[in-house]
C-alpha cells in the first residue's frame, strides 16, 4: 500500500463517516426539534445532508475524489477500465472497506453527541415502492457524477450532488439512500434516520440494480464517459 493511497483510503473513511454523521445527527436533532411532525423533520435532515455533502466533497474531493459510496467507485472502475483511467479494481476494494468502515463509525458518532443508546435500528423500511425507489436513486446518482466529469463541470459537483440528494430526499419514498456505507452506517442508529438489519440487503441489491442502470445510460449518453474517470467525483491524484 503507498502513502498516497493510504491518504485516499482516509479521505474516503473520514468523509464517509462524517456523511453519515450529518446524515444521522441531524435526524436525532429533528427528532428532538420538531417531535411529532415528520414533514418538518425531514425537511431539516435533508437540509442539512445537501449543506454538508456539499462541504465534505470539497474537503475530501481533491485527495480521493469524494466517492463515500460504494457504487460509484465500482461505477468508476467499470466505466474508466477501457481507458486505462479511474480506479483498479483492487483499489475498488480498499475504497469500500474505508466507506463501510466510515458509516458504521459515523453513526456511532451521531450516537455518542446525542447520547443515544448504542444499538440497531428497529425502522423496517422495505416495500415495492422503497425498493424501486432505491433503483432510481442510485441509477441517477451514478449518471449524473459522470455526465459532469464527461462534460468537464467537475467544478460544480459539490453543489450539484449534494442538491440532487437532497432533492430525491422527498421525491423518492425511500428518502434515497443510494449508498451501501450509509445504509449500513445507518443500521447502527434507532433513530428518525435509521434502517433495520433485515432491510439493509434487500436496499443494497436495490442499489447494485441501480448502478448497472445508471452505468447504462450513462453509456449510452456519454460513451467516452470512462475516459474522465479520473475526474469523479471531483478531479484528484490517482
Amino acid at each position: 500500500m503507498t502513502p498516497h493511497l493510504t491518504r485516499r483510503l482516509l479521505a474516503e473513511f473520514l468523509g464517509t463517516a462524517l456523511l453519515v454523521t450529518v446524515v444521522v445527527g441531524s435526524g436525532i436533532a429533528a427528532e428532538q426539534l420538531s417531535p411529532g411532525d415528520v414533514g418538518i423533520q425531514l425537511f431539516e435532515n435533508s437540509t442539512a445532508t445537501v449543506f454538508g455533502l456539499a462541504a465534505l466533497i470539497l474537503l475530501f474531493g481533491p485527495v480521493s475524489g469524494a466517492h463515500f459510496n460504494p457504487v460509484v467507485s465500482l461505477a468508476d472502475w467499470f466505466l474508466g477500465r477501457r481507458a486505462g483511467r479511474g480506479l483498479t479494481l483492487s483499489h475498488v476494494a480498499a475504497y469500500a472497506v474505508a466507506q463501510l468502515a466510515g458509516g458504521v463509525c459515523g453513526a456511532l458518532l451521531a450516537n455518542e453527541m446525542f447520547d443515544i443508546d448504542a444499538g440497531l435500528s428497529t425502522k423496517d423500511r422495505v416495500s415495492e415502492g422503497h425498493l424501486v425507489a432505491e433503483i432510481v436513486a442510485t441509477a441517477v446518482l451514478i449518471a449524473l457524477i459522470f455526465a459532469l466529469a464527461r462534460t468537464g463541470r467537475g467544478a460544480i459537483a459539490a453543489p450539484a450532488v449534494g442538491a440532487y440528494i437532497g432533492a430525491a430526499y422527498w421525491f423518492t419514498s425511500s428518502t434515497s439512500f443510494a449508498n451501501p456505507a450509509v445504509t449500513v452506517g445507518r443500521m447502527f442508529s434507532d433513530t428518525f434516520a435509521g434502517i433495520a438489519p433485515a432491510s439493509v440487503p434487500p436496499f443494497i441489491a436495490m442499489q447494485l440494480v441501480g448502478l448497472m442502470v445508471g452505468v447504462v445510460v450513462t453509456s449510452v449518453l456519454y460513451p467516452d464517459a470512462g475516459e474522465h474517470a479520473d475526474d469523479v467525483v471531483l478531479p484528484h491524484s490517482n
